[in-house]
Order: structure tokens, then sequence, then C-alpha cells
């Protein structure tokens, strides 16, 4: 069941332009709603699509840097060595799926950057944004928030990836044979949900991280004073803010992108 670098890069790309350009308008009102400014401010049903070129650029070699160090790293820890032995394939999905998150990120960042801010001000545009952004803060402005997307990817994974090997598992030693494309997907999908909602206060963080403006004390990007800040002006539904579009597009994207996923690769292999 190894992949070789080229499908795992091909599947994961595919699979992650799928998602990300069906499911925008969720993403949109998500970021709107954990805005500073609130929905409506922010342009609440208006311009749904705002920021799409900065995803659909980025979709694809994000996706794909992630699987191919996703692959890459399990298949290394996996090979030999301490990390081979079974009650240990969770450990391994682990590092690796982190691993994968760094790596993504690099290339996530910047476009999130560009992707948020054109949502919550869509009379701008993205490319005026890039321009902007470039110009008031320069290469550094594009990753400002890396820390706090990595941060909040990795407990993601942590809880997502082990999650959806152990329910695949479960499943398939229930039925006696190996799953089928879409129940790993049905799986994924219900792995991204429970991780998505755990994770959402981080994703508000790395939200007003984003869109502060340049100089402010949000924009130095201390996690856990944003949080403190939240929860202090919008109590625990701040914390919480978006959690249901976010939970519906990654469990419905999980689905989409998994499936796809395993689709593309059998189809390439």
């Amino acid at each position: 069941q190894n992949v070789s670098g080229f499908t795992a890069c091909c599947a994961g790309g595919c699979a992650g332009m799928c998602v990300d350009l069906t499911l925008f308008p969720l993403d949109t009102i998500k970021t709107r709603l954990q805005s500073q400014q609130g929905f409506y401010k922010a342009g609440g049903f208006r311009g749904i699509y705002a920021g799409v070129p900065s995803a659909a650029v980025g979709s694809f070699p994000n996706a794909a840097a992630f699987f191919v160090t996703y692959d890459c790293t399990k298949s290394l820890l996996g090979a030999g060595g301490v990390l081979a032995a079974p009650h240990l394939a969770p450990v391994t999905h682990m590092l690796a799926a982190s691993l994968g998150e760094i790596v993504a990120c690099l290339i996530r960042v910047p476009t999130e950057v560009v992707k948020q801010r054109a949502q919550a001000s869509p009379s701008s545009g993205t490319y005026r944004i890039l321009l902007a952004t470039l110009r008031e803060e320069g290469i550094r402005g594009l990753y400002r928030g890396y820390r706090s997307t990595v941060l909040r990817e990795i407990p993601f994974s942590l809880v997502q990836f082990p999650l959806w090997e152990y329910l695949k598992t479960l499943w398939s030693w229930r039925q006696g044979h190996t799953l089928y494309s879409w129940q790993a997907a049905v799986c994924g999908a219900f792995a991204g949900a429970v991780a998505a909602f755990v994770t959402t206060p981080l994703d508000v963080a790395k939200t007003r991280i984003m869109l502060a403006k340049a100089g402010s004390t949000t924009a130095s990007g201390n996690i856990p004073l944003v949080l403190y800040d939240v929860w202090r002006s919008r109590g625990l539904t701040g914390l919480f803010a978006g959690s249901i579009p976010r939970v519906t597009f990654i469990s419905v994207g999980g689905f989409i992108f998994l499936g796809a996923y395993e689709k593309v690769r059998h189809t390439l292999l």
C-alpha cells in the first residue's frame, strides 16, 4: 500500500482543490464570524467568493506538500527501527501528520493571510490586498500567523489522523475485509468533525492575528493573549465563533478530500 511521491502529490493536490473551491463560501462565513468587527461589518453574506483566487493558487501545492511529507514520513518511520511496531502506528501517524502540517504551512500561510483579508474586506480584491500587505510589512507580513496556524494544525492532526486510522481499523475488522473508499471517507469526516470542533478557539486566534492591523498587539501573535481578549469581550461563544461552518467545512471537506484522495490514488496506481 505504499504510494509513490508523484501519486501522493497528484492525489492530495486534486483532492485539496476539490474541497477548497466547493466549500469556499462556508470558509468566508467562518472568517467573518470570527473577525474583530463582526459578521455584518465584515461583509455578511455579500461577496461570498472574496479571496477565492488566493485559495485556488495555494490549494494544490498546499495539499500536495502535506501528503508527500505525510506519506514519506510514514514510510520512513514505519519501515524499520523503533516505530515499526504495530502498536506504535498512532505515534507514526501523529509525527507524520505534524511534519506534514509544518511543511504545508509554508505554502498555506501566505495564501491564507491574503484570503482572510479579502474575505473580511470584500471590496478590496485579492491582488490589491497582496500588494498592500507586501508594501506595509514585506514578506514577513505574509507569514504573520505562521506560529498560530501550525499550533492550530498540529493539535488538529493529532486528533484527526489517529482517530481516522483507528476508526478505519475498527470498521474493517468488524466487516472482515478492507474498507471501500466511501467508508474510509466517512471515518475521515467523523474524525475531522471532532478535531475541528475541539480546535476552534485556536482557529479564532489565528483569524484574529491574520486580520489585525499591522503594529497592533494582536498582530504580534501572542496566542494566549488573543484568546484571553476574545474570552473577555465575547465569552465562550466568541472562542467557538464560526465552529458550525468550520465543522461542516471540515467534515464534508474531509469526506470529499479523503474519498477523492483514495479514488485518485487507485486510478493512478
